[in-house]
C-alpha cells in the first residue's frame, strides 16, 4: 500500500500559477503510477495528469494540456503538478492518486489509492 499527503494548494489569481506536490509513502512508491485527479462542485472527478513509473510516459487532459506539467521523484517520493496560466475553471479540489495500473490515463474509478485532497481557487 501507499499513503499519499497532497500540499500547495491555495487561492491564486487568474493568469497565475501554483505548484501542488505530493509525498508518497511505502517502499514499493516507485512502481506506481501517480495521477493528479480534480473535482470541482457539481463535476464528476476527471483525470488532470498522469506519470508512469520511469517518468516516461505522461498524460494530460485537454483542458490543462500546455499549461500543467506532473513530475516525479522516486529517490525523494513525491510527485508535483507545476500549474501554469491558471483560469478561474482550474477552481476545484486537487488529488494526489496512485495504481499499480500501467495505464496514465485511467479514470479515477479504477485509480486504488488517493490522498486526501488540496483546494485550489482561482479568483477572476
Amino acid at each position: 500500500q501507499v499513503q499519499l499527503v497532497e500540499s500547495g494548494g491555495g487561492l491564486v489569481q487568474a493568469g497565475g500559477s501554483l505548484r501542488l506536490s505530493c509525498a508518497a509513502s511505502g517502499r514499493t512508491f516507485p512502481w506506481y503510477t501517480m495521477y493528479w485527479f480534480r473535482q470541482a462542485p457539481g463535476k464528476e472527478r476527471e483525470n488532470v495528469a498522469g506519470i508512469s513509473w520511469s517518468g516516461s510516459s505522461t498524460y494530460y487532459g485537454d483542458s490543462v494540456r500546455g499549461r500543467f506539467t506532473i513530475s516525479r521523484d522516486n529517490a525523494k517520493n513525491t510527485i508535483d503538478l507545476q500549474m501554469n496560466s491558471l483560469t478561474p475553471e482550474d477552481t476545484a479540489v486537487y488529488y494526489c492518486a496512485a495504481d499499480t495500473s500501467r495505464d496514465v490515463s485511467r479514470p479515477w474509478r479504477s485509480v486504488s489509492y488517493w490522498g486526501q485532497g488540496t483546494q485550489v481557487t482561482v479568483s477572476s
